[in-house]
């Protein structure tokens, strides 16, 4: 940059610098990089070859070549613009509710075996619009401090008092409880089912509990959970044999579904109420026809791939003792397979050795995850092979090792 150019720059050009270089020194700067996706969970940059350990396509549905075959052969001069149609023109309310929302919203409610189902175009849309849409002044929210960031967002925006108690600390909700439950009018509890960075479960049977004994409202979001978890894929809810007890239940099919958008099966009253005051939903265009017909598709094939979430249950399982035999620290008992580092550097670092291996792994820092808790956030999803990921503990092993 020349001299004169310097000399021009705006205050705002000059505190935006300061800011950059400031996040480049605490080794959180971050970009985006051109990808296309190909076979057994690997995607390709510049021409050469990763297995994709940093996506969410745990059932690897966004990639099933077959799959999207047999989706695009239903392609005709019927469906080209009913279900295939690229843009949906206006929000929900008005020209974009597209057939085959309905058709998604019944076989959701068929699924889950509840009243009512409302699709939005996002988790972060769901996330930032039911709590403002429902907590007021004289309400509490108790979250999970470990609560995905548009859970916090969505508490921030509404207008509810919020406590947010030590990760999956269920007694500290039951004290929270005893001393401050009868000062509020309403009171909802807000959890993941399965924590994104950390790979953890919540105890969903307790939560049930103590909603009812305390007169709560639950909110649980599968973000995480829909598809992978559950003898039909319905999410730890599901497995844990809760479903039916939660007043708000939350997914997304950006993750194991492959697709695009989120939804909450709740009461038709709570759908109706919803539709018409979260601003998530009311003010944005709503999904392409050719997204939420892509939904219709997968939703009925979901509870029919066992084989697919039992492979990805091993291959995690699997992994996580290997990585315990190089005396690498992990947790949890989903599959995502964090690998505690602390540094942000060295968990940047580490993540570019992988690469030179061939792993595409991601270092997840500050401020996604607390201070000095840096890791590699390692997904697995049901594409990929045993041999394709055996090679992967001892090379971080190593780096950690060189870089340490």
């Amino acid at each position: 940059m020349s001299n004169k150019q310097e000399e021009e720059r705006s205050p705002l050009q000059e505190n935006l610098i300061t800011r950059l270089h400031a996040i480049k020194e605490q080794g959180q700067f971050r970009q985006v990089i051109p990808l296309s996706h190909t076979d057994k969970g690997c995607i390709t940059i510049d021409d050469k070859q990763f297995l994709n350990l940093a996506g969410n396509d745990y059932l690897g549905l966004a990639t099933n070549r077959n799959l999207h075959h047999e989706f695009f052969t239903g392609l005709n001069e019927d469906t080209i613009l009913s279900s295939y149609g690229m843009g949906s023109t206006a929000s929900r309310l008005m020209t974009g509710n597209t057939n085959p929302y309905a058709t998604l919203e019944k076989h959701l409610k068929e699924l889950y075996a509840t009243e009512s189902a409302l699709v939005f175009n996002s988790g972060y849309h769901i996330n930032i619009g039911i709590l403002p849409a429902l907590a007021e002044k004289k309400d509490l929210i108790l979250a999970d401090k470990l609560c995905h960031a548009s859970l916090i967002d969505g508490m921030r925006l509404s207008r509810a008092k919020v406590i947010r108690y030590p990760h999956l600390d269920y007694e500290a909700i039951e004290r929270i409880l005893r001393t401050e439950r009868s000062a509020y009018r309403h009171v909802y509890i807000v959890t993941e089912s399965i924590f994104s960075m950390d790979g953890d479960e919540a105890d969903l049977v307790k939560l049930v509990d103590l909603k009812n004994r305390y007169t709560c409202t639950l909110y649980v979001d599968e973000a995480h959970g829909v598809g992978i978890r559950g003898a039909r894929g319905c999410g730890l809810a599901e497995e844990q044999g809760i479903q039916n007890e939660i007043e708000l239940l939350t997914g997304t099919f950006g993750k194991a579904y492959g697709g695009q958008g989120a939804f909450v099966v709740c009461t038709k009253q709570m759908a109706d109420f919803l539709l018409n005051t979260a601003r998530s939903q009311i003010f944005t265009t709503g999904l392409p026809p050719i997204s939420v017909h892509w939904l219709c598709f997968i939703i009925e094939k979901i509870p029919h791939l066992q084989e697919q979430r039992r492979t990805v249950a091993c291959l995690a399982e699997q992994l996580r003792q290997e990585l315990a035999q190089q005396d690498l620290r992990t947790h949890g008992t989903s599959n995502i397979v964090p690998v505690m580092i602390g540094d942000s550097n060295l968990a940047m670092n580490i993540a570019e050795n992988m690469a030179a291996y061939g792993f595409w792994v991601k270092a997840v820092r500050p401020p996604t995850v607390p201070a000095n808790t840096s890791r590699l956030r390692l997904s697995i999803n049901a594409a990929m092979e045993w041999s394709q990921l055996a090679p992967l503990p001892q090379h971080i092993a190593k780096a950690l090792r060189e870089h340490a």
